[in-house]
């Protein structure tokens, strides 16, 4: 059927840097909805209680649901250094490029 295709490879895999440096891996099929929830509800991840989510450090992109849930358990395996090394190889400002705001750092004074 035309058009199937598209939608289901539009999956993201994705990772997050928290405020407490530590990193999260997850997947989705719209980047900006779920920043917003991970920033602004509840819908976010439970991850993210006690933190919060600092800025998006990497995206893989053209995954179905399979695959993507697949290669985000790949990467949860990674340890830390390996998930840095696998972020500095992709070197891309996925704010910029997805238009999505980071958060506002307050200043400590």
């Amino acid at each position: 059927m035309p058009g199937t295709t598209q939608s289901k490879t539009n999956w993201l895999v994705y990772i997050i840097k928290a405020s407490d440096g530590r990193l999260y891996t997850g997947i989705t099929n719209d980047m900006v909805k779920r920043w917003h929830s991970h920033n602004n509800t509840k819908q976010g991840a439970k991850f993210f209680r006690g933190r919060s989510p600092e800025q998006i450090r990497y995206v893989e992109s053209d995954h179905d649901r399979s695959s993507a849930s697949r290669r985000e358990y790949v990467i949860k395996q990674l340890s830390r250094r390996e998930k840095l090394e696998l972020i500095s190889n992709q070197n891309i400002d996925w704010h910029e490029q997805l238009g999505i705001p980071q958060p506002a750092k307050l200043s400590v004074q």
